[in-house]
Order: C-alpha cells, then sequence, then structure tokens
C-alpha cells in the first residue's frame, strides 16, 4: 500500500472471529492481512452449535449452503446405565420457519469445519491467512500500528492503520494493551473434551452416562466418523491427554469395555471461567471473540458471540477506511457489543449452573440470539408509535414481498451484501443519491407481508445497516430523514 502503510487492517487469529471480520473487509475492498500462529488449522470440533442468528449472518457472508452441506440438526439425548437404556429425549425442540424467521434451530457443525466453510469464503473473496506468523510487540501512534511479526524466527515490521486481536482467550493482544479481564473461575467442574473415534455405537443419538464419578456424553458429529467426547472431571482429576489414558477413564466411568475409543484428533481440558474484557477498543487496536470474552460452553454461545463482534465491527472499519464516517463511529463497536457479552455470559453462567448432566442445558430463544437488540445505540433513532414492537436496534427480519417485476423475493435477498437497505413504505420519496454509503432502496406497500411484520401502517421508512439490524424507523419521513440520520450516525 502507499502512504507508508502496508495494510489497512492487521488481523490477529484466525479463528471464527478473525475469519468473518477478514470476509467483512475483503468483500468491501479493504485491504487486510490475516495472520494466525499456529502453522495449520486446528483440527477441533469446538463451538459446534450455530445458532439462528449466525445462520442468518452466514447467508449474508454468501457461505450459508456451504454451512448447510456440513452441519446437521442436534439428535436426541439417550441416558445410559452401562448398556442400559435410562431414557431419551430431544436435545431441543425443533420448529417450523416462519417468513421472518427462516432459520429457526440451532444447527451443529464441529468447529473445525465451519471454520473450513469460511476460509474457502475468504478464498473467493481474494483474501488467504498466513499461518505459521505470530504477533510479537507492537505500538502504535495518531495514525498507525507497527507491529513485528515472527514468520519462522524472521521478524518482519506491519505498518496498518487499525490492528484487531481474535487470538482467543490468552490474547497476546488483550495482554499488550493491559486490558484487565476481570471475572472468575466457576465453581463448576472441569470438563475433558475431545473428538475420537467410537467402534460399536451408532450414531443416531447424544449418549449419555450420568455418574457420581463423572458424567460421560458421546455425541456424534454430522458427515464426519467421530463424535465429541465430553467426560466431567473430579476435583484435583488431572488425566493424561492420551489415547490409552482416555480410553480407560471412558471405561472405567461408562463401564463399556465393550466400545472401541481411539484416534483422538484433538484432546483438551477446559476449566469453566466467567471474564469480560474492560474495554474492546485501546486507540487503534480493537479485541473481538474470547479475546474479549469468555464463559462455559453451556448454551452454545460463544462461536455465534464472537461471530456477531465480527459482524458488527467489520462494517464500521470499512467505512472509516474508505473516508465515509469519522473515527467515531468505530466506538459504537464496543459500546454495542460488550453489553451483549455480559448478557451472554449471564445466561450460559445461569445454564451451567441449572443443568443436570453433560448435555442437559435448556435451550430457548434467550440463546437463539435472535433478539439481540441495540436500542438504546446512538445508531438507533425511532420516530413513531411508541408502542411498537419492533424499533429502531433491533434485528431487521426476513419477509416476503413482489418487486417491481412481479417476482416472489425475500428481504434478506436484498439486504445480503456490504450495503445499508431503505425499506419505503407507501407513497414516500426515495433519498437522492450522494456521495453516502451505498444504499439499496426497496419499495413496499403498506399492506403487504412486509408492512405486516414491520408494523407499519402508513407511509413510513425503515434503514437497515449492513449488519442487518435497524438503524432508523420513522412513521412520518421528511425528505432529508435519512440523510440527516446517516450525517449524525457515521460521525457518531
Amino acid at each position: 500500500m502507499s502512504n507508508g502503510f502496508d495494510t489497512d487492517v492487521l488481523i490477529v487469529g484466525a479463528g471464527p472471529a478473525g475469519l468473518v471480520l477478514a470476509c467483512e473487509l475483503a468483500r468491501r475492498g479493504v485491504a487486510f492481512r490475516l495472520v494466525e500462529q499456529r502453522g495449520e488449522p486446528l483440527r477441533a470440533s469446538r463451538g459446534k452449535g450455530v445458532q439462528p442468528r449466525t445462520q442468518e449472518i452466514f447467508e449474508d457472508l454468501g457461505v450459508l449452503e456451504a454451512f448447510q452441506a456440513v452441519s446437521g440438526p442436534y439428535p436426541p439425548l439417550r441416558l445410559m446405565e452401562g448398556e442400559n437404556v435410562l431414557g431419551e429425549r430431544p436435545f431441543n425442540e425443533q420448529v417450523e420457519a416462519t417468513e421472518d424467521i427462516p432459520y429457526p434451530n440451532m444447527m451443529m457443525s464441529p468447529q473445525w469445519r465451519t471454520d473450513a466453510v469460511l476460509r474457502e469464503r475468504l478464498g473467493e473473496l481474494g483474501g488467504h491467512v498466513e499461518y505459521g506468523t505470530a504477533l510479537g510487540a507492537f505500538v502504535q501512534d495518531e495514525a498507525a500500528v507497527t507491529a513485528e511479526l515472527d514468520v519462522a524466527g524472521a521478524l518482519r515490521s506491519v505498518r496498518s492503520r487499525y490492528l484487531v486481536g481474535t487470538d482467543g482467550g490468552r490474547s497476546s493482544v488483550r495482554a499488550a494493551l493491559d486490558l484487565a479481564f476481570p471475572g472468575e473461575t466457576m465453581d463448576q467442574p472441569r470438563m475433558l473434551f475431545g473428538d475420537v473415534t467410537i467402534e460399536g455405537l451408532s450414531r443416531d443419538a447424544w449418549w449419555m452416562w450420568p455418574s457420581a464419578a463423572g458424567n460421560v456424553g458421546l455425541c456424534p458429529l454430522p458427515h464426519v466418523e467421530t463424535f465429541q467426547l465430553m467426560i466431567t472431571l473430579a476435583p484435583g482429576e488431572e488425566p493424561e491427554l492420551s489415547e490409552p489414558a482416555v480410553a480407560s477413564l471412558f471405561e472405567s466411568r461408562t463401564g463399556r469395555t465393550d466400545l472401541g475409543l481411539r484416534d483422538p484428533s484433538w484432546l483438551s481440558i477446559f476449566t469453566p471461567s466467567l471474564r469480560l474484557a474492560e474495554a474492546y477498543q485501546r486507540g487503534r487496536v480493537f479485541i473481538a471473540g474470547d479475546a474479549a470474552h469468555v464463559h462455559p460452553p453451556t448454551g452454545a454461545q460463544g462461536l455465534n458471540t464472537s461471530v456477531q463482534d465480527a459482524y458488527n465491527l467489520g462494517w464500521k472499519l470499512a467505512l472509516v477506511l474508505q473516508g465515509v464516517a469519522s473515527d467515531a463511529l468505530l466506538a459504537t463497536y464496543e459500546s454495542e457489543r460488550r453489553p451483549i457479552a455480559e448478557a451472554v455470559l449471564d445466561i450460559s453462567s445461569a445454564i451451567a449452573r441449572q443443568q443436570g448432566g453433560v448435555g442437559s442445558q435448556p435451550r430457548g430463544r434467550q440463546t437463539q440470539q435472535l433478539d439481540i437488540s441495540y436500542r438504546s445505540s446512538v445508531l438507533s433513532l425511532h420516530s413513531g408509535r411508541p408502542d411498537r414492537a419492533l424499533v429502531a436496534g433491533d434485528r431487521a427480519p426476513d419477509a416476503i414481498y413482489v418487486d417491481h417485476e412481479g417476482r416472489r423475493r425475500r428481504l434478506f435477498e436484498a439486504f445480503r451484501g456490504p450495503h445499508f437497505t431503505l425499506l419505503t413504505f407507501g407513497a414516500v420519496d426515495a433519498p437522492a443519491s450522494s456521495e453516502g454509503p451505498q444504499m439499496e432502496v426497496v419499495r413496499l406497500p403498506t399492506d403487504g407481508q412486509a408492512a405486516l411484520t414491520y408494523g407499519i401502517s402508513g407511509p413510513s421508512i425503515v434503514l437497515v445497516r449492513p449488519d442487518n439490524y435497524i438503524g432508523l424507523i420513522d412513521e412520518s419521513p421528511a425528505p432529508t430523514t435519512v440523510s440527516d440520520y446517516l450525517s449524525a450516525a457515521l460521525q457518531a
């Protein structure tokens, strides 16, 4: 790049948050580098639950079809005592899709396959991950961040306009910023997780062996031969992370010596913690995903919250770097996302504390992330009836409408891409084109399904942000309503 910069954004860590952020920047034409200290992708199932809202984000990113090909529904929980079946129940109730919620059910995919889908999309957009590249020291000034990258022992300096740490719970970026990471190690049992092959066990259920010594679970992962293994550990128990040791522990807890546990591709011990970074930004450096918040896996919130962090930050960085918005817009990343993480910590910890065993986790609307809202954000402006159910800051729902050529379409199709979307209901003039952000206009009647879904009864406008949250609702718009909103919001 010119003007003394090697790239616009340096992203450190190629997990879900880093990959989504890279895709967001790539599709907006923003220069970036995505570095990962591991020499190759981590093959671990980790965050296997993908919530409805994340699936909507995947549709916008253009990866939903590929994700659906590697994912599947959660199997029922089958409670066991040795070889005897004690009972069975659904893990979560499957519900039918509706026009406003097209993907209502959590889906399962081992995280390494979800990551692979995102990497493939990144490649289609012209980007890639630089493996075997570790972040060293970095300094920042008013214009840029200068970082040292260690590539096979050789140090190379990179000067970028911004740096984003998506490098996990032990984030070196967070540590270098000296950001406090307050919280607690929970009074909950540690867990041994792994991806293993099991001989002699069908793949039609999530097998559960409750035990006073420690519960055991085996969850079949879709479209691969492995199961995700979960064993609750006793206080002070430190099993060796090897095939013989884990197989012996499994047999002793379940009484099943007839099942051949072998070929672990990933083994790890997890200590439940609740921690939230004191801030998400210091100058030109940001943190996102597990670098900003960690919590138990209960409720399947970790990967999904990380994806939403990156989805929120990406469009804001792009508009600032394109000269469309001021640096002040970037402050809304922390003000919008940190309260969400705080609520997620409450949800996941509450589920962890009330769960009756491995996998015994209540699932419902609170975990689907469809109700995440930025109503209190400075980017949310509502002008209209105070009793509306859907207001600025809420997720923009899907709906069927008929376009000017008479074709039935979905609003999510109109939202797809890096632009703002202006929905005009009834006799409302769309704003004239300007030098502001890219914006698509969808004209809708006041008596159709979209109007019903959005609670519209007369001439109105709804402006949907690039991350598909509602920025503006006005039920009596003036000709300058949209331009006035954008002028104020982008200088936030």
